[in-house]
């Protein structure tokens, strides 16, 4: 059973209008995904992002910068993040960015095995080592073989982007969890 309060656009002013149209008109607005119900709801993590609009502005604007501005591939932004989905079982996340994940060229195979904690290489060193910190990094740390194994391929630039998105994207999981979304 949710625990949300489904924010109905209609209901929204302020702040929340707001910040409602900054998630709907910004960047995710032309993703594989839906944003929003059949009733202008905001789906996922999204309509809890109203709940406290100074804080959710500033979630959503952090999404945006990991997903559409930093210095990640496509492929390792969405290998990290269904990594993050695997280990918080967030089924939200898992589905909107296995679309995400085929958009920019994911095979159903790589998904599962990220989705199974499965070995998986991937023939792109720098693919290989995020990969690897990742699941470090959703297993709680990076110990020394791992660092040293992930940096180099990886610059200390993907590292504190790899951990920013780990930390997000946990945070989601985290809130759809405990509102039940």
């Amino acid at each position: 059973m949710t625990r949300q309060r489904a924010f109905r656009p209609e209901e929204l002013d302020g702040e929340r209008l707001e910040l409602y149209r900054a998630i709907t008109a910004g960047p995710r607005a032309g993703g594989p995904f839906r944003l929003v119900s059949e009733e202008g709801v905001l789906l996922g993590p999204f309509n809890e992002f109203l709940l406290s609009p100074l804080v959710g502005d500033a979630l959503q604007r952090l999404g945006a910068a990991i997903r559409y501005e930093s210095g990640l591939s496509d492929r390792v932004r969405e290998m990290a993040i269904l990594t993050v989905a695997a280990a918080w079982d967030s089924a939200f996340e898992r589905q909107a960015h296995e679309a995400v994940g085929r958009a920019v060229g994911l095979t159903d195979e790589e998904m599962t095995a990220i989705a199974e904690g499965a070995p998986l290489e991937p023939e792109d060193p720098h693919e290989a080592a995020a990969l690897r910190l990742t699941r470090a990094l959703v297993a709680g740390d990076v110990d020394e073989e791992t660092w040293t194994a992930c940096v180099p391929p990886l610059d200390r630039e993907a590292v504190f982007e790899l951990t920013t998105l780990v930390g997000y994207y946990a945070t989601l999981a985290l809130q759809m969890r405990v509102f039940r979304v």
